[in-house]
């Protein structure tokens, strides 16, 4: 088996966000038998999940039946590895996950610079009705572990918990929507997702 831990990274964000070095910075210390595959998503939901699905499937192609998929993501990264995890049927660890970001959204709609990568875009209301069309129904949740820290200056973190009531919960008083202290968990997630 190949296991394989999939990072998906937020809105206006890029693989060289803090928790996905961190992430891979640890993988790369304890689990080197781990690919870590961290794409670079387009700016835009549907290109974005397009993106994500052809990274999965050229894991496919390249591992097979021996592929162990586990996800990891981070706000609206957090919304695509839901998804992946129904879809695919792997597990997946949600930290400080969007939940509805087709409302949450809505009030960034207009110019964007993503500050990782310097491009300029427009968010519209029709990556509104992208994002609506890329939700999926939670019939797995044991698959899921969310971890949410309350003082998340973003997102609104009782939100997460009422979606995400029946998976495994992790919620810590402070913090921030960047996590404060992510290094904390690498270890426990990668126990989680079986890899």
């Amino acid at each position: 088996m190949k296991p394989v831990l999939l990072y998906l990274h937020g809105f206006n964000s890029s693989p060289g966000s803090a928790k996905a070095q961190q992430m891979a910075a640890w993988m790369a210390e304890h689990r080197p038998d781990i690919e870590v595959v961290i794409p670079a998503q387009p700016n835009t939901p549907a290109a974005a999940w397009a993106a994500i699905e052809q990274t999965i499937a050229d894991l496919v192609a390249c591992h097979g039946a021996a592929l162990r998929l586990g996800a990891v993501g981070s706000s609206l990264g957090g919304f695509m590895a839901t998804r992946v995890s129904e879809l695919y049927g792997c597990r997946a660890a949600l930290i400080n996950p969007a939940v509805r970001p087709h409302e949450l959204l809505c009030d960034y709609l207009g110019p964007q610079t993503n500050p990782y990568t310097d491009e300029r875009y427009e968010l519209l209301p029709a990556h509104m009705d992208e994002l609506r069309a890329l939700a999926v129904s939670l019939t797995a949740p044991e698959r899921l572990w969310v971890l949410q820290q309350q003082e998340d200056e973003v997102l609104d973190y009782r939100k997460a918990l009422e979606e995400y009531r029946f998976a495994r919960l992790s919620l810590e008083c402070g913090g921030n929507h960047a996590f404060v202290a992510f290094e904390r968990y690498p270890a426990q997630i990668v126990r989680f997702l079986g890899l």
